[in-house]
Parts: structure tokens; C-alpha cells; sequence
């Protein structure tokens, strides 16, 4: 009965507010009625091709923003900022005649709703179905132009069907590092995601092997491999450290009292968390990982392919971290009774010149990654990680217990704290030696905490002469020092880290920096001690949650630790009831996660054949949803794939993506990463998702401090005389700029604002506060302004005493001068939305209103095409200006008017006349006039002449369309 009622409920709705919006501008009449019948209508929906009312010969346009996370608190009025910016892109787009996709959706699994859950017992799923329809009624309000039929959230099971479906490529590929391969787009590629059958096929072959340290062995010496020596178990748990998708025993932030795995972000500086402030420890656990570091040369290489902020492209590099060097091995001289030492360091040389690199380290050297092997000759020590795996083996009887207080203080802080430059240099001596490989001096080993065995190798060699975290570990324990760069007569620093011939390096002596490299890389090569290497900071991603609020990862573990993945038409593995929501706590250091799905008893167990399985029992990061979301929005209702190919073909890839930097990294890096896997696998034609990127500012705001730094709420603040006072004892307070936030108590609710203006003067003020890549403070004081723009151009059209169409709007033809200002304002409008230039679009509109407003007669040819202009800005009272204009249906179907370049141009331009740099005087001047012209015209005014009257001109420099210089004395 609803269904059928609403249309003419709607239809009421509209006919009470014409009559209440008959005369003055009033937008609480005006924008309910248009978003009535937007919703009715379905005027922003886009066909998919192949759908009714598909029309294949426009072309298209995907406009996306980063989707919210449904807070129960809804958004502030920082949050639509980038929402208006790609809402008045995607009106002009289909005014311009583009079929446009332009959607919106949630971010829905996520920690605060979980949080809820554990402190009221509410299920996660209500309360967020909850804050999606405030902040959908929200959305609506804006009057954002979205098509609601594309509308999704992640954690439905309909969405994280495909979620997990994904996850299932990665389980089931292996990234195979040398194929050579033409890609989709027609480009020669080098490295790819495969079916890990494949893998096992190869092995079997003997095309592949396993080495040593269970990676892929692209070279395989013999017709006998390893993999063909290893029994059943053995092969399939080394195919199963091959997968992109994997379990491996890695550090994490465990928190026992909170029961779960914490990020480093959730970690203070003292290892505790920030949430409850309860201990850290530093723990090895078996979690599920995603091998994102095999894709780090394409996802640095093709960065070239997309048009991204550059400081945005920059920041993905430098967290990437590409580096070239060199894997050098240094031979143990000496260490504890389990230390694999070499007594003869000449043996051990030749030895390796006939055997060569290895593909992996044996237990009697330590590999270290350099990036500066031409230093080699000066590395004077060597240090370990506190977690490296020969720190037990090497450290001598007389050292190990001081050792081991050390390993077990530094293995709980958090990698932030032991690298930060201002930390104080700690460690312990093993007691164990190495051979430098180059000259055969034995170093010490060292142990500290400045080194992490997430990058490299866990082990560095320290050459403190050009390092200067090296220099003040090797001051502080007076360890020797060699430099092997010359540094300049002028240096009197310490470490040199500058170009410069090498010293004190044998052979290399004399050569640059560049070519040192090139000659001992060859030389290491050459006799087997080492190989040149490039190596990435990027680590592969630990994608385990312990906790209930995610998707369930799509695996059986089986009674012998073999793991088996679902199969797709099992999906999707839904989130069980649980009675709790919070993970088994703990304050015990040594107590194993239990999540929440370990009390789902009857669901986590799995019968299959008779064997007994149990599903996994932890879920997947927030993260996993958002890396693929922008594909199901193409297609969010088919059930038989993540999207249709026809859509995929025609809308991808996403054409300009607006959102915040702080998004620069985690997100865009693994949606990249999602992205390039169903490439690899001709899942999607595009090498990348995103094509053009928009980083929108911060809107901040105004917040008040008294004299004890705390925060006054803005209602309890009022100005006198530019300054500002709490309301009730007059104290005076203190104004800054920071971000908007409920801790500052300067959060500023939407609603209230749309309540008193309107939408479009909210729409219109927040692109008029500055460019929208900059950051700036909220003034609701400045609201007004846009609102009486609104109320000028209503003025216009409608008479306010009859509320009929304006007696001074007449049928006659406009006079130039009008047409010229209708003209330029097209132009003007229509370039700055094209590069998202809104602030000055703006400009111009006030601009032709103070033109049109004093005209006693307004041409409606004019009025009628800048309704058109003002649409994608002010939508709602550019629908009931169309309406009231006599024109059927909505203006947004309308065309974008075309402007007459000869009309959009200036006759004549101002530009200023400067005397010895200081402007004196701004004249009127042709357009194209040139440089000779301008400086004959300037010298011509009056008002210059009086400037230069008993002076000699020396010299007249004149700008075209910009200013004329004179030099005069």
C-alpha cells in the first residue's frame, strides 16, 4: 500500500511547496519539491549498455568519490566538500551530453560499529543500517545528483560474496616474476598473477623448483630438483607459501587485553594501545598475508599512466620504496657453540667463486642488502635485528644474557620508536665476528634495535663513515671508523654523505660514486661474494582481524593444517550470530587470540566427507572492501559476477576520483594492487583503476580555547569589537584554526545550516571558499553572502509581490553589451568546472547578476541560458526557475549552452601602467594590442604624462595584456 500511495503523496508535497514558494525565494519550499521529484522520477539513473534507454553514441564519464564510512554521528559539514566538487562535475557532464556514472555507497565493516556492539550488545549490522539511512537522508538533502539505484554497502553479503570471491583468485595464483607477456592494453609486460596449478605443473616439469628458503627457483640446476625430493605434505606446504595469498608466522602489535591485533597507528610511542592504554607485546603470529610486494615495479612503473597529483604519485614511490644495491654475504668468523663460523676465510672465497651466489643464505653467512656496496671497504661492524634468527646461534656463552634482556626490551616497541633519528643508539655485542667480504677483516656483530627485519634482510653492515645513524652507534660503543668517500676541505661534519672520489677502498679508489658501484658489483659477482639487487620498503600486507565486524575468509582448515578454499558457488561464507561481539582478553603476554567466530560453534566446523574442517576464524580488515568497490557500482545487482564484462568494457576506468590525501597511500596502493591480479587474469582491460585523481582540502574551523586550553562550544561564543567571549561570565577567548571535531567542540552540523539557507547556498558557499585542493576554515557568518546571490538571482525571474515571472523580463533581443557578459559568463563557467575551478565559476556568477540587476529591461534569451549555467551549482532553484520559465521536464537534461568565441571575448582590457615597478595608473586598452601599441597608449594618458613631466624615459617595458613598465628619473 506504501508503494502504491507515494507517488501521490509525492505529487502533494510538490503542489504545498509551489504555493508556499510563489513569491520569495524560499528553499525549504523550493528543494524538498525537486528532490521529490528527482527520487520519483529517477532522473539521475544511467543505463548500463545493453539496458532500456542506453544511448551508445554519447560518450561517458565515471565520476567517483570516496565513499564514507556510515558514522552514527553523520556528517559535519567538512565531509561534503568533495561530495558538491563531483556533483556539479557531473551535472555539467550530462549537460554536455555525456552518459555519466556517477554512484555512492559505504565503507560498512568498521571498528566503531563493532565497538558499539561490544559495549550495548546491538548487532553491528543495525546500527549500521542505521547510520547509512541518516547519512543516505543526508546525502539526499545536498541534492547530489547520485543514481540511487547503484547504491551498496560492504557488508552485505551480496557485496562480500565478491569480496571473498576475489580473495579466492589470490589464494588460488602465484606471481610468476619472468614471464614476459602482452597485456590486455597491448603493452609488453613483464611479471604476473597465475593459477597456482600452474605452478605445481611447472614443478612437477622440473621447469621450476623450490630452494631453501621455500621461494620459486626460476632456474632449476640439474634433472634433479628439491621439489622433486620433498613428499606430499612437504609440497603442498611449499606451494602454499608461494600463493599471493598466504599464512605466515609474522610480528604483530598484540594487545591480550583487548584480544586483538593492533595496526602501528594503534600503538603509542610506550607500547601500549591508544585505546584503553593497555600493554603491547611485539608477537610472532600466524596471519593471513597478501603478497603485494610482487607487484611493486608495476605499481611504481605505471603511476606513469595515470593523470595524479604529483605529491600523491610521490607519496606511493617513497612508501613503495624502490632502491637499487646490492645482497652481499658476509662469512661468520666466530660466535657461540652453535655458530655455523668459517675457519678459513681464503677457502671460503674460492669456494664461492666456483659455486657462486646462492639463490638463498646458508646458515654460515649473513646476508645483508646494501645500497651503497661501494662503501663496502669501510663497514667496520655489523648489526643484527633483535628478531633475526641467528641472534640465539652466534652469541657467545659470556654475552647471551645480556642479549637477552635486549632482545626481549626491544621487540615490543614499535618500528616507528626504533628508527626515529632523535632516538638514543642502543644495543649489545653478540660476541660474534664476521668476515667483511672485500678485505677479510673480521668485524664484530652487534645486536640492535635500529635495525627491522621488515626491510632488507634484518642485518646491515655499517660503514659509519658515511652513515650518520652508523657514526653515532659506532661513537657511542667506540667502534672504529673508515671513511670511503673524500669528503670536501671545507667539511667538518661527521658522517659524509655527499658525492665524492672513494679512499681507503683497494681497487676502487679514486672512482666516483656511480662507478665505484658498477665495479664492485661486478666484482662481487664475479667471485660469487654478492649480486646487484633492487629491493622495496613495501612489505606485504597482514590482512588478519581478530575480531567479528568483516568478512570471513573463505577457507577450511583441515585436521593436518592443509587449507582449502571454498568453492565459488558456495558463496558467500556468511557472518554467523555470536552472543558476544568482543574477543577473549587476556593480560597474560602468551594467550592466543580467540576472536568472536570461535564461539559461532555450530557454524566453524565444516563435515566434509567425514573428515571434520574448521573455517577460519578471523576476519578481514576494513581495507577489503574498498579496494574493489568502484567495479561492483558498475553492476551492483548481478548475481553471477562481481560486474558484467559489457559494463566493465564500457565504464572503466573510473575517469576522475575525488577524495582526501589521507587516502594517498594504504587505500589507492591496494585498490591498485586488487586491480592489477584481476588484470593479470583478464578479469578487467584496464592496467589501472583510477585515471584521474582530485584530492580535495579540509574544511576546518573555528574553535575557542579559554585561558585553561579548554574547548568552549561555538553556542557559548559570542564577538564583541573582533573579539570573542563566553556567553555568561565574559571571559575572553582565544580563536584558532584546526580540524573540525567533536574534541574541539566545533563541529558544525549540515542540517542546520540547509535548514536556514538552503542546500544550494551550502553547495555554493563551500565552493566559494577558496580553490578545492586547499585547506580553510568553516565561517557559517560567511553563508549569508551566497544565500542573498541566491535571492539576487531569483529576483530575476520572479516578481516578489506577485510571484509571477519578473514585468521587467522582456522578449526582446539583447544589445551587445548583455550578450557579450551572457557570453563570457558560459565560457568562464564552463572552464572552470572543466578544471575544477569552482571558486572563481562562482566569481563569475556574481559577476553577470551585479551586471543584470540594474538592467530595467532583461532579455529572457539571456535569463534563459544562464538558468542553464547557474544548474550544475544551485540545482533545485535552477528547476523551479526552469519550470516557471515554461520548459517541460528536468533542466539537468537540458544542453550545456554554447557560447560565441567572439562574443566571449574582451574588446578591450584594463591593464596597470607602473612607474619604476609601482603602479601609477590602469588604463583601457584593445584586447590584442601589442607591445609597441601599449606603450604608445600609455604614454598617452593624461594621468602618465603629468608622472613623467620633467623626466628623461630610459625605458618602457610592456606586457601584453598585462602592464606596461616605465622607466623614467
Amino acid at each position: 500500500m506504501l508503494g502504491d500511495a507515494r507517488p501521490l503523496q509525492l505529487r502533494c508535497i510538490m503542489q504545498k511547496n509551489s504555493e508556499q514558494a510563489a513569491a520569495g525565494y524560499d528553499p525549504a519550499a523550493i528543494e524538498p519539491k525537486w528532490q521529490a521529484y528527482w527520487e520519483e522520477h529517477k532522473t539521475y539513473r544511467q543505463p548500463n549498455p545493453g539496458d532500456e534507454g542506453f544511448d551508445a553514441s554519447k560518450p561517458k564519464r565515471y565520476i567517483l568519490d570516496m565513499f564514507p564510512y556510515p558514522s552514527g554521528a553523520g556528517l559535519h559539514v567538512g565531509h561534503p566538500l568533495g561530495y558538491c566538487a563531483t556533483d556539479i562535475y557531473a551535472r555539467y557532464s550530462r549537460m554536455q551530453g555525456y552518459n555519466v556514472l556517477h554512484p555512492m555507497g559505504y565503507d560498512a565493516f568498521g571498528l566503531p560499529a563493532e565497538q558499539y556492539a561490544i559495549e550495548t550488545g546491538v548487532h553491528p549490522a543495525i546500527t549500521t543500517q542505521k547510520n547509512i539511512a541518516n547519512m543516505r537522508r543526508q546525502l539526499k538533502m545536498f541534492g547530489f545528483s547520485y543514481d540511487w539505484d547503484r547504491e551498496l554497502a560492504t557488508c552485505t553479503p551480496d557485496y562480500y560474496k565478491w569480496t571473498q570471491w576475489i580473495f579466492l583468485r589470490l589464494f588460488n595464483s602465484w606471481f610468476d616474476a619472468t614471464c614476459k607477456w602482452t597485456d590486455p592494453t597491448g603493452r609488453a609486460t613483464v611479471g604476473r598473477a597465475r593459477h597456482i596449478s600452474e605452478l605445481i605443473e611447472a614443478l612437477d616439469q622440473g621447469e621450476l623448483d623450490i630452494d631453501e628458503s621455500g621461494a620459486i627457483d626460476h632456474e632449476p640446476q640439474g634433472d634433479s630438483t628439491r621439489w622433486s625430493s620433498l613428499d606430499a605434505d612437504a609440497r603442498k606446504r611449499a606451494v602454499d607459501q608461494c600463493r599471493l595469498a598466504f599464512v605466515d608466522e609474522v610480528p604483530v602489535n598484540w594487545c591480550p587485553a583487548l584480544g586483538t591485533v593492533l595496526a602501528n597507528e594503534e600503538v603509542t610511542n610506550d607500547g601500549r594501545s591508544d585505546r584503553g592504554n593497555h600493554p603491547v607485546f611485539r608477537k610472532p603470529l600466524r596471519q593471513w598475508m597478501l603478497r603485494i610486494t610482487a607487484y611493486a615495479e608495476r605499481l611504481i612503473s605505471d603511476l606513469e599512466l595515470v593523470d595524479w597529483p604529483e605529491p600523491i604519485k610521490l607519496m606511493q614511490r617513497n612508501w613503495i620504496g624502490r632502491s637499487t644495491g646490492a645482497e652481499v654475504d658476509f662469512p661468520i668468523a666466530s660466535g657461540g657453540a652453535d655458530a655455523p663460523a668459517i675457519d678459513d676465510f681464503t677457502q671460503w672465497q674460492a669456494a664461492r667463486a666456483v659455486s657462486g651466489f646462492g639463490r638463498a643464505a646458508d646458515d654460515s653467512v649473513i646476508r645483508v642488502y646494501t645500497t651503497r656496496p661501494d662503501t663496502l671497504f669501510g663497514a667496520t661492524y655489523m648489526v643484527l635485528a633483535p628478531e633475526h634468527a641467528l641472534v640465539e646461534r652466534i652469541t657467545t656463552p659470556g654475552q647471551k644474557g645480556a642479549v637477552e634482556a635486549y632482545v626481549k626490551s626491544a621487540v615490543n616497541k614499535s618500528d616507528l620508536d626504533r628508527t626515529a633519528d632523535t632516538k638514543t643508539k642502543s644495543g649489545v655485542f653478540t660476541g660474534a665476528y664476521a668476515y667483511n667480504p672485500v678485505n677479510g677483516k673480521q668485524i664484530p656483530i652487534w645486536v640492535a634495535d635500529y635495525v627491522l627485519m621488515g626491510y632488507g634482510t634484518g642485518a646491515i653492515m655499517a660503514v659509519p663513515g658515511q652513515d650518520q645513524r652508523d657514526w653515532d652507534f659506532a661513537a657511542k660503543f667506540e667502534l672504529p671508523i673508515i671513511r670511503t668517500v673524500q669528503p670536501p676541505a671545507d667539511f667538518d661534519g661527521e658522517a659524509y654523505v655527499g658525492e665524492g672520489p672513494a679512499i681507503n677502498s683497494g681497487m676502487l679508489d679514486g672512482l666516483e660514486i656511480a662507478p665505484a658501484k658498477r665495479k664492485i658489483i661486478e666484482y662481487l659477482e664475479s667471485t660469487g661474494q654478492g649480486r646487484g639487487a633492487v629491493n622495496y620498503k613495501l612489505r606485504d600486507w597482514i590482512f588478519t582481524r581478530q575480531r567479528y565486524w568483516g568478512e570471513p575468509f573463505p577457507i577450511l582448515h583441515g585436521p593436518g593444517g592443509e587449507m582449502v578454499a571454498i568453492a565459488d558457488d558456495e558463496l558467500p561464507v556468511e557472518l554467523p550470530e555470536v552472543e558476544e561481539y568482543k574477543p577473549t582478553i587476556s593480560h597474560d603476554e602468551d594467550h592466543l587470540p580467540e576472536p568472536p567466530l570461535s564461539r559461532a560453534t555450530e557454524w566453524k566446523t565444516v563435515d566434509r566427507d567425514g573428515v571434520e574442517y574448521l573455517r577460519d576464524l578471523n576476519t578481514m580488515p576494513q581495507w577489503a572492501g574498498s579496494c574493489w568497490y568502484y567495479l561492483r557500482f558498475l553492476d551492483p545487482q548481478n548475481a553471477n559476477r562481481f560486474c558484467s564484462r559489457e559494463a566493465e568494457d564500457y565504464w572503466m576506468p573510473v575517469d576522475t576520483y575525488v577524495g582526501g590525501a589521507e587516502h594517498a597511500v594504504l587505500h589507492l596502493l591496494y585498490a591498485r594492487f586488487w586491480h592489477k591480479l584481476l588484470f593479470d587474469f583478464g578479469e578487467v582491460k584496464t592496467a589501472e583503476p583510477f585515471q584521474n585523481l582530485i584530492n580535495q582540502g579540509m574544511i576546518q574551523a573555528f574553535a575557542y580555547e579559554d585561558s585553561r586550553g579548554v574547548n568552549v562550544i561555538l553556542d557559548d561564543v559570542e564577538e564583541r569589537d573582533g573579539a570573542f567571549y563566553r556567553k555568561g561570565d565574559g571571559e575572553q577567548l582565544t580563536q584558532i584554526v584546526t580540524k573540525m571535531s567533536k574534541a574541539r567542540r566545533n563541529v558544525v552540523n549540515p542540517d542546520d545550516i540547509i535548514e536556514q539557507f538552503g542546500a544550494d547556498a551550502f553547495r555554493c558557499y563551500e565552493m566559494f571558499m577558496g580553490p578545492l585542493e586547499a585547506s580553510k576554515p568553516w565561517n557559517t557568518r560567511d553563508v549569508p553572502g551566497v544565500y542573498k546571490l541566491l535571492n539576487r538571482i531569483w529576483r530575476l525571474y520572479v516578481d516578489q509581490d506577485t510571484g509571477a515571472l519578473s514585468p521587467q523580463m522582456t522578449d526582446e533581443p539583447a544589445d551587445e553589451q548583455t550578450l557579450r557578459m551572457l557570453h563570457k559568463t558560459i565560457k568562464k563557467v564552463g572552464e572552470d568546472i572543466d578544471s575544477f575551478k569552482y571558486n572563481t565559476a562562482i566569481g563569475q556568477l556574481f559577476e553577470f547578476v551585479n551586471f543584470m540587476t540594474p538592467l530595467e529591461k532583461r532579455p529572457r534569451e539571456v535569463l534563459e541560458k544562464f538558468v542553464l549555467v547557474i544548474a550544475p551549482f544551485t540545482p533545485h532553484i535552477a528547476e523551479e526557475l526552469w519550470s516557471r520559465l515554461g520548459f517541460e521536464g528536468s533542466v539537468s537534461k537540458a544542453s550545456w549552452p554554447v557560447y560565441d568565441e567572439s562574443l566571449a571575448k574582451d574588446d578591450t582590457v584594463e591593464i596597470a601602467v607602473q612607474l619604476m615597478g609601482k603602479v601609477k595608473a590602469r588604463i583601457q586598452v584593445p584586447a590584442d594590442a601589442d607591445g609597441k601599441a601599449l606603450e604608445e597608449l600609455a604614454l598617452a594618458e593624461p594621468a602618465v604624462q603629468a608622472l613623467i613631466e620633467g623626466k628623461t624615459v630610459r625605458k618602457v617595458i610592456a606586457i601584453k595584456g598585462r602592464l606596461v613598465n616605465i622607466v623614467a628619473n
